[in-house]
């Protein structure tokens, strides 16, 4: 599948939205020279009916790898300390294009890491919109701006990227109060790549007591870790080679003491699956939206507490060893003790099971590779603060099971995979004990096959889901479920020009997230480029 992945390349993330789009009377019978622009089922940012201040990061076309650089200057007329934060993205491209990845940084913090839609001959624009109030402490003063999405146009790639980003802040009035965000929002100094993995140091406040690693681990560029889920080991026949198979998991270390694991998610990008039919109107889950890997290292709080600088590594398992293909920015939340000049504390508990790895190829007609992986880690730790010791224990088990088929030529190829990262935090202080339990599940179950006169099809069915529940004395106090289904069917004709493609497609998405008094259901159906559904059940 390789080969043909590289025939229509791909690239990263945001939270495309459709304000209403218009549907179509009646479908065509095939894709033409222009279709809809892209939109997804997720909802946009809630926000408060309060004074709101738009500060502009961007407004700029990208070319080519050259990335924009500004400054950010905070808003003046609606205070600083606000209720909600929303960063605003607004994309157009017309022609010929790859989709490309791109990341945008306010004071070295990554607030958001995306990638494109590819578009059509006549045009597309779409819009990207995240909740960025976690950042609302870098955003406080004045601050460098850079954003890259790099790009490559020619004679051949004539689409130019063309970008607006801001910030839009809800003042905290009334009833609409301050959201509760870090203290402090640090990145890594002196960060390089080591290797397969990405280091650097943290110095954090001597009266931290909460300590949150975000990661924005993508496996992207074009080549075969942008398909890590593909990959087989040297003994089968397949194009994407790794040692130790497909299965990735995304760790990270604290002075070389493994202090967090986590299952990426299998992200397909615009063009991906050898087939951007798929993708043109509805993008793949989190496609527009890399949402960051996150970490619970308050357990190690007493030990990074000292006022020293500290070794921070992020690494990915299972990635063939020199290889490049994934992108780890790392953004660190600090909670500090307004009270306490500084906190103290200790690692009281650290266990982490035998990591799992399986793969079996079995030769055929139709070849075949089964695939199990998996982990597990418990760490525990305390801090002293002024109001009294907390102690804080993680637990994390991440899984993987896949089965791939190809037949030789790889004009035949499939994957059908589900991981699993479940993780519990529990807090205990002077009062009951609070817990945080989370179950993530991701799956796909896709297939490319090539019939006679080159016609290449494309069926896909990705999930993205999650449930999560607080409990406090055994009691549920707060929780939520995601659910984020995407399916699609498109085929068209391979090295012809763009008139005798012949392309249709039909695509679908439902996105529902439920809460406690919350109700979000939206449903959209493509056919050949044309919003056929839009439909809400709350």
């Amino acid at each position: 599948m390789r080969r043909l992945f590289l025939a229509v390349c791909a690239a990263a993330a945001g939270l495309a939205l459709g304000a209403g789009p218009a549907l179509a009377a009646g479908p065509p019978t095939e894709f033409g020279t222009d279709w809809h622009d892209p939109v997804t089922a997720g909802p946009p940012v809630a926000t408060p009916d309060t004074r709101s201040c738009t500060v502009t990061l961007a407004d700029t076309e990208f070319r080519d790898y050259t990335p924009y650089k500004g400054t950010y200057l905070p808003p003046k007329a609606c205070g600083d300390r606000w209720n909600k934060v929303v960063l605003r993205l607004d994309g157009a491209v017309a022609g010929r294009q790859y989709d490309r990845l791109g990341y945008l940084q306010v004071g070295g913090v990554e607030v958001l890491r995306t990638s494109t839609p590819e578009p059509s001959p006549e045009g597309i624009s779409w819009h990207v919109e995240k909740d960025v109030t976690r950042y609302s402490a870098t955003f406080r003063e004045r601050q460098p701006v850079e954003m890259l999405i790099g790009n490559l146009v020619n004679e051949t790639y004539t689409g130019v990227i063309k970008v607006k980003a801001t910030l839009t802040f809800y003042a905290a009035e009334g009833r609409a109060r301050p959201a509760q965000t870090p203290d402090k929002v640090l990145t890594l100094d002196s960060a390089h790549n080591a290797g397969t993995s990405y280091e650097g140091t943290l110095t954090t406040p001597r009266n931290s007591e909460r300590i949150v690693a975000e990661v924005y681990a993508t496996g992207s560029g074009g080549g075969c870790e942008e398909f890590w889920y593909l990959t087989v080991p040297d003994a089968a026949p397949y194009s994407c080679k790794a040692k130790d198979g497909p299965y990735r998991e995304v760790q990270v270390s604290v002075d070389g003491k493994l202090a967090g694991i986590a299952a990426p998610f299998p992200t397909v990008w615009t063009g991906g699956w050898s087939n951007p039919f798929l993708w043109y109107v509805i993008p793949g889950p989190r496609a527009f939206d890399v949402r960051p890997l996150e970490y619970d290292l308050t357990p190690f709080a007493g030990q990074l507490n000292d006022g020293k600088p500290h070794r921070i590594a992020i690494s990915v398992t299972g990635v063939p060893e020199g290889q490049s293909g994934w992108s780890t920015p790392t953004n660190v939340l600090v909670w500090q003790d307004a009270k306490a000049g500084s906190v103290t504390g200790a690692l009281t508990a650290h266990t982490t099971g035998a990591p799992a790895n399986t793969v079996a190829y079995e030769p055929g007609t139709e070849h075949a590779l089964k695939a199990d992986g998996g982990h597990s880690l418990t760490v525990a730790g305390y801090v002293d603060t002024s109001h009294g010791r907390v102690a804080t224990t993680v637990t994390r088990k991440v899984a993987a099971a896949s089965t791939h088929r190809w037949t030789d030529g790889e004009s035949k190829d499939g994957l059908r995979a589900r991981w699993t990262d479940d993780e519990s935090v529990t807090v205990a202080g002077r009062g009951p004990a609070v817990t945080t339990s989370a179950h993530r599940v991701y799956s796909m179950d896709g297939e490319i096959s090539i019939g006679s006169g080159d016609r290449l099809r494309t069926v896909m069915t990705m999930g993205d889901r999650s449930d999560s529940v607080t409990l406090r004395a055994g009691k549920s106090i707060d929780w939520s479920r995601l659910d984020d289904t995407y399916t699609g069917d498109a085929a068209y004709n391979q090295n012809v020009p763009r008139e005798k493609r012949h392309a249709v497609g039909v695509s679908r998405e439902r996105y529902r997230l439920l809460g406690p008094g919350a109700c979000y259901d939206r449903t959209l159906a493509t056919a050949q480029g044309e919003l056929t559904e839009d439909s809400r059940s709350c």
